[in-house]
């Protein structure tokens, strides 16, 4: 008996077809002694034969191929579906479900958190001195429910915190539990669905469930790259590669002598000033007596001893942050790589190999150099690179590197931020409490779908402003603000770009948000 010709065959109908399906699995499996196996559950995994004639259809064009129709099913809806959630959309989610809107959040990794908790950058701030003028809202809310759990330790040298990364998961996990947000994890959107009247109205998304929709009256893109934006035809900009921000591959380490290593950071201190010994480094004049938690002579020392190689120096060096009692060095912030394309794929798997080969270098290169670290091990690679440069949306206001430096001043605030600058060689920290507005029209797309907000570093603005909104507290600050904003477009009835933003200014107050 030939298994196409009898037990399944083309001309079959679909229930004789699934019929037939369920007879042989049961007799494969033995399960006919115990009992059919359930029909329904079969059926769900046995592809439609309107699915089999689709794959079919598929033609190869050159380097493309023509995807055929089909149908795809609607997993849900809502009121507003925020994109990524990290620091910004964590954020968005919260401020728009305490706004009143009904609200989604999908994540791509198996927890929330971002950059904290998957990158292992464990800080929101660390830029706090005692004259900083900071913002408040949710970001600072996180940190408050981090340090009550029990997952915050002191920042070297300032006034700033660290996270634990892991305890930041939990932290994330009750905010969302609570709030009555609905979370997805381990989905990534795909493609956006625009109607008629070039509005948003959802996304198609890929999982382990397979292609599915969801439906959505609003969107936030808190992807970081802008991928929704860029899905949805909206005009951005990309800084050349050999111009942008390095990857970083942070790692964790154990068995360090904590009290050795603290002793050796004492008598030997680094400042903000040998940052420059790494890359060129601008500054207003301030920062360059203040204690920094960084190493880089140590990599110097360990190349000319042998100990790593010297042409990979310039992937050395930077901040260390986190120690514990039990031994523990976490958020080594010390192997970089510059040259990276955050949206191409191979570009960063790369990054990700000679990232983690490199990190065994910089453990080699401590174990030489640096008191305390004899007997370092590696505990952890951080899940992924931490990226600090990729799409940024053209917006209706671009925001500019004098705005930051000039504390600008803004109608449409919808947040502040101190005059806090990291990237592109230029520090500055907010020591004099100087600060400036966060404009709504830098959340909105100049260009492409409506009703679409843009949270966290891949809002408008040129290079010096990303050097500061890139930071995860900024982001913080965008993410509530767009969270609210798509609540408040519902109430009014009215597509994000019309909406009264003094309403929006109102719940971002009632939130406990900082506009001034």
């Amino acid at each position: 008996m030939s298994f196409r010709s009898k037990e399944i065959d083309a001309s079959d109908s679909e229930d004789e077809f699934t019929r037939r399906a369920n007879r042989m699995v049961s007799r494969w499996s033995g399960e006919r002694q115990s009992g059919a196996p359930d029909r329904t559950q079969l059926k769900s995994h046995v592809r439609s034969r309107e699915d089999e004639a689709a794959r079919g259809r598929v033609k190869v064009l050159g380097r493309h191929i023509l995807e055929p129709q089909r149908q795809v099913p609607i997993l849900d809806r809502c009121e507003v579906l925020v994109v990524g959630a990290g620091p910004a959309g964590l954020s968005a989610a919260l401020g728009a479900r305490r706004a009143g809107a009904d609200t989604m959040l999908l994540e791509r990794y198996g927890c929330f958190g971002g950059t904290i908790t998957t990158v292992g950058m464990e800080t929101l701030g660390w830029y706090r001195y005692e004259g900083t003028e900071d913002c408040e809202g949710i970001g600072r809310e996180m940190e408050r429910v981090a340090e009550r759990m029990g997952g915050t330790t002191k920042w070297p040298y300032n006034d700033s915190d660290c996270l634990d990364a892991e305890k930041f998961k939990l932290v994330a996990d009750s905010l969302i539990k609570e709030s009555g947000v609905r979370p997805i994890l381990h989905i990534w959107v795909v493609e956006v669905l625009i109607n008629s009247e070039n509005q948003i109205y959802g996304v198609i998304t890929e999982s382990k469930s397979g292609r599915q929709a969801i439906l959505a009256d609003r969107v936030i893109d808190c992807t970081g790259d802008a991928d929704v934006a860029h899905l949805a035809g909206c005009k951005y900009s990309v800084i050349d590669i050999s111009q942008s921000l390095g990857v970083t591959t942070v790692f964790n380490a154990v068995n360090v002598d904590v009290s050795k290593f603290k002793d050796y950071t004492s008598r030997n201190p680094a400042t903000y000033k040998d940052w420059s010994r790494t890359w060129e480094q601008t500054t207003s004049g301030k920062e360059e007596h203040l204690k920094s938690p960084y190493l880089d002579r140590e990599f110097e020392k360990a190349a000319e001893a042998g100990v790593i190689p010297e042409d990979k120096i310039g992937n050395f060096g930077g901040s260390w942050s986190a120690l514990s009692d039990a031994g523990e060095a976490t958020n080594l912030n010390l192997v970089h790589k510059k040259g990276v394309d955050a949206t191409c794929v191979r570009s960063l798997t790369d990054a990700e190999i000679e990232g983690r080969q490199n990190v065994m270098h910089a453990l080699d290169a401590l174990r030489h150099t640096v008191p305390g670290f004899e007997n370092a091990k590696l505990r952890n690679f951080a899940m992924t690179v931490g990226t600090r440069d990729s799409r940024k949306i053209i917006g209706r206001y671009n925001l500019t590197g004098q705005d930051v430096c000039n504390q600008a001043r803004f109608e449409d605030a919808v947040g502040i931020f101190p005059e806090f600058i990291d990237g592109y060689n230029i520090l500055i920290l907010p020591t004099t409490g100087r600060f400036f507005q966060v404009p709504y029209r830098c959340l909105l797309p100049s260009s492409g779908a409506d009703n679409l907000l843009v949270a966290g570093r891949a809002v408008a603005g040129d290079r010096v402003s990303h050097a500061a909104m890139r930071n995860m507290m900024a982001c913080t600050v965008t993410g509530q603000a767009a969270g609210v904003a798509a609540a408040v477009s519902l109430q009014q009835n009215t597509v994000v770009k019309n909406v009264d933003v003094s309403d929006v200014q109102t719940e971002l107050q009632r939130q406990g948000v900082r506009l001034s």
